[in-house]
């Protein structure tokens, strides 16, 4: 963690690249199954993170998909980036024992509409730019819009998060805020992330 905040790296595809990514000290490494990304994970890596947490990327998966990738992944959380309801949220968690994060694309309405009914079902939100690609996009969205934000998940903010953005981050403080979640922006080629760039982008996040 970093001045308390985690920080996630998704979209990781290869082995080697994964084990230099993990060794910089992220949090949590994000795997996409999502077949319509350019970071959809076809095979299981020579590699899986052993310090920092394993994350499972899906959008509107079936149970039985999750649980099948669960057991060879064995996953630290399970993020939903899709239409998934906050019932299908609390089975994963209450019948099958899985940590949550529920990701919302988010635009110009109220965040407290866009939650409405998903507080309790889920561990961690994550908040992202609204795109029809379902993230990785590189594109921020307008921060001021999380003003009216009230509930008690904590979250993780994503959606062009770079090296542009370390000094404003600094002034973003909200009191869920849980961490920061990393991805186009630190790409050479897609699900290929360049550690020396991720390592300059933590070392002034920590000033």
């Amino acid at each position: 963690m970093i001045n308390n905040k985690l920080v996630k790296v998704c979209g990781m595809t290869e082995g080697e690249n994964i084990r230099a990514v993990e060794a910089l000290g992220v949090d949590l490494i994000g795997f996409i199954f999502y077949p319509g990304s350019p970071r959809f994970v076809r095979e299981v890596p020579s590699y899986l993170p052993a310090k920092a947490g394993r994350v499972g990327v899906f959008v509107d998966a079936t149970r039985e998909e999750i649980l099948r990738r669960h057991d060879t992944y064995r996953f630290d959380y399970i993020q939903l980036h899709g239409s998934e309801s906050p019932e299908f949220c609390a089975q994963l968690r209450e019948r099958d024992g899985l940590r949550v994060i529920k990701a919302f694309g988010i635009a110009e309405e109220s965040v407290r509409n866009t939650v409405a009914g998903y507080e309790g079902a889920c561990d961690l939100f994550l908040f992202d730019t609204r795109t029809p690609g379902h993230g990785g996009s590189g594109k921020r969205f307008d921060w001021s819009i999380m003003d009216d934000y009230e509930e008690k998940t904590r979250f993780l903010l994503s959606g062009g998060l770079g090296l542009d953005t370390v000094e404003t981050l600094h002034d973003f403080i909200y009191p869920f805020l849980a961490g920061f979640d990393l991805n186009s922006r630190f790409e050479t080629a897609p699900g290929i992330k360049d550690p020396d760039l991720l390592e300059v982008f933590l070392e002034n996040l920590q000033r």
